[in-house]
């Protein structure tokens, strides 16, 4: 079995390929060890000294390593897991969504008049933005709309990136704005 490597913008973060489905359509962020109990492939991810956070995308992985490890030593453990977990054709999710919150977990309700202005909202996220967000490794989640502010979930390698800010603001509510003239900020927002 051959894995991929990959950089991401966040440093603390490498991105995992094994060349086969890993989540599926609904990615799984695990942000500590105590969060993984529905992944047997997090949970042996965390076994590993130094993986401080676990992202689980459509057809990749992406590790999260402590300040205090070095990816030198820490990649090839990463690797040897990841081929031990698939090789013995573990699952990667034992049950969906346990430990994870569902992509319609909003922080408040959507108000019945803003149900067009979110439609729009959700699709350019879909279709534009969290295309190139996985590519980095990551994932975005909506997590509301109300008087014209977009919240936001970051997850996987830009959960905690130096450069998440920028990308929210100057590339995501940059494109929102113009194509939805109702949105006036994003914000990011943990969980």
């Amino acid at each position: 079995m051959f894995i991929e490597t990959e950089g991401t913008p966040n440093p603390a973060t490498l991105k995992f390929l094994p060349g086969r489905d890993v989540a599926g359509p609904r990615p799984a962020d695990f942000a500590a060890p105590d969060a993984a109990g529905a992944s047997p492939l997090a949970r042996a991810l965390f076994d590993i000294p130094g993986v401080a956070r676990v992202f689980l995308g459509a057809d990749f992985v992406t590790v999260t390593k402590t300040d205090a490890t070095a990816w030198p030593a820490l990649k090839p453990q990463v690797l040897g897991a990841l081929m031990e977990h698939f090789i013995a054709g573990r699952p990667v999710l034992e049950t969906a969504g346990a430990d994870h919150p569902a992509e319609d977990d909003l922080i408040e309700p959507i108000a019945p008049e803003d149900a067009e202005v979110v439609a729009q909202i959700r699709e350019l996220l879909d279709t534009r933005v969290r295309p190139a967000v996985a590519g980095d490794g990551g994932d975005i989640v909506f997590r509301g709309y109300r008087a014209g502010v977009v919240k936001l979930h970051m997850q996987g390698s830009c959960s905690g990136c130096p450069s998440s800010s920028a990308t929210l603001k100057h590339g995501i509510e940059n494109m929102l704005r113009h194509y939805v003239p109702e949105v006036t900020a994003v914000e990011q927002v943990e969980r």
